[in-house]
């Protein structure tokens, strides 16, 4: 099928005068809603429903052989899956209830409006979508497998909760619904934006623009283009990248970012599909897919007035949440080895050999810059890499400022609020200090997997303080033992 045909499946509209079926074709085809089939003669509505899949039925209530109160029941009982719009001249609050009481979606009054017949079939379509969406998760928790693993090639992972999050855009990269991604700064929510569009099939690009920074004219420049003479030093016609997403998909990063001038206007996109060209009064149409990413808390931006509530719930149609690097730990060999020889190919160096102790660093640092930092890492590594074994001497010095600035950082918060006595709670027997170093000594050998010089960068010492340290109590156990 065309995928510029929107929806996928046909809406059925059924009705014996010619006159509205003509109309209402012509409507909904001029507001980009351009699959539809037509039937006068309600005797074939359920023979056309068995033989093909439809998205949407349209039924007028009074028509002669079977009437749409005949056939609802008939629909809603072989058909679940398929909303039912009733339509009718009758303007009757119990023939209403009663086709609401049999499974009808709506219920619409004639004449009817375009703009209410248009928003009517919309939301029916997104009713539509959301069960076929819920369908295929059930399918997908079955599968044991990804299906489109080529599509998710760019993410390294063996994590299971990755695994996972493939799998749920399996089941939502071919709707029309906007997708939301969020995670924090550096966890790749660009590579998950590709890979939605390449599950989708759509036959368009991938356009993407970071919105962070942009005014509200620039934004609607940038975003809708703008006539010849909009503006000073507009003098040419010029297309906007919803335009170019044609057929394709419109990735916005950073969206918690958008002045709430521009949520108006992304939320107008979302809703009627239509946008207007700065400098134009006439509408264009897109059916280019939307993802939006942000590493901010936009649900909390609600309760400041920072972001719309309705463009959140717009956008949180689909809900991709990216876990930081430090929940899938798990993945750490297998990035580093991929980083590895990327930034060897890259910087024309031979790949080093990488030692054991590189990966015990590593799993005890939070990486508050996630993959992206590590990438740096390996790369700032490699550069500095010359033959034999990889030196580790600027990975520690990263870790170390990091370490340092943190604890300097949580120490003077919680001394400026009076709060120093809570740097350690002791909700049992309170320690020794023998106790507590000992403690805090075997903690950090057990996360450095017995590493010294590890441990002695967790402890915030040097190996030689450390060490010992380590010699003064084997001295004292075997004091105790004589």
């Amino acid at each position: 099928m065309n995928a510029n045909i929107f929806p996928v499946n046909p809406i059925l509209l059924v009705d014996d005068e010619e006159h509205f079926l003509l109309s209402a074709e012509l409507t909904l085809s001029s507001n980009g809603i351009k699959n539809i089939e037509t039937c006068r003669d309600s005797r074939e509505v359920m023979e056309l429903l068995s033989s093909k899949s439809f998205s949407l039925v349209v039924l007028d209530i009074n028509m002669p052989y079977l009437s749409g109160v005949d056939l609802i029941p008939a629909i809603v009982n072989k058909f679940p899956e398929i909303p039912v719009i009733v339509i009718s001249a009758i303007n009757n609050v119990d023939s209403a209830v009663y086709c609401m009481k049999e499974g009808a979606f709506d219920y619409v009054v004639k004449p009817i409006d375009d703009t209410r017949l248009v928003t009517t079939i919309k939301r029916g379509l997104e009713l539509t979508e959301i069960r076929s969406e819920n369908e295929m998760l059930k399918q997908s928790l079955l599968k044991e497998n990804i299906e489109h693993p080529e599509a998710f090639n760019e993410i390294v992972t063996h994590c299971s909760v990755m695994q996972s999050i493939f799998k749920y855009i399996e089941a939502i990269a071919k709707t029309n619904l906007p997708v939301l991604i969020t995670g924090e700064t550096g966890t790749g929510k660009e590579l998950f934006a590709k890979s939605i569009h390449r599950v989708s099939d759509r036959k368009g690009e991938l356009i993407s623009v970071n919105v962070a920074g942009l005014d509200d004219n620039f934004f609607s420049d940038t975003l809708f283009g703008h006539k010849k003479g909009a503006f000073t030093g507009a003098e040419i016609d010029r297309k906007g990248l919803i335009e170019k997403a044609e057929n394709g998909t419109l990735f916005l990063d950073e969206i918690g970012d958008l002045s709430i001038e521009s949520q108006v206007k992304l939320l107008r996109l979302l809703q009627d599909g239509q946008y207007y060209p700065l400098g134009s009064d006439v509408a264009k149409l897109s059916d280019a897919r939307i993802i939006v990413a942000t590493h901010r808390d936009i649900k909390a931006m609600q309760a400041g007035n920072t972001f719309r509530q309705d463009l959140y719930y717009r956008l949180k149609s689909h809900h991709i949440v990216i876990p930081p690097l430090r929940e899938r730990k798990i993945d750490l060999p297998y990035l580093v080895d991929h980083f590895i020889t990327k930034a060897s190919n890259l910087l024309g160096k031979k790949r080093p050999a990488v030692p054991k102790e590189l990966y015990t660093l590593l799993s005890n640092y939070p990486f508050p810059g996630n993959v992206r930092e590590l990438e740096g890492m390996i790369f700032d590594a490699i550069s500095l890499h010359n033959s034999g074994i990889l030196s580790l001497e600027s990975i520690r010095k990263k870790i170390m400022d990091y370490n340092q600035d943190r604890n300097t950082t949580s120490f003077n918060s919680v001394v400026s609020k009076g709060q120093k006595d809570e740097l350690i709670n002791f909700p049992g027997r309170f320690p020794t200090l023998k106790e507590t170093e000992d403690s805090l000594i075997a903690e950090a050998l057990k996360r450095a997997r017995g590493n010294q010089t590890i441990a002695a960068e967790l402890l915030g010492m040097s190996r030689r303080a450390l060490n010992n340290r380590l010699r003064r109590a084997d001295d004292n156990d075997l004091k105790s033992e004589m």
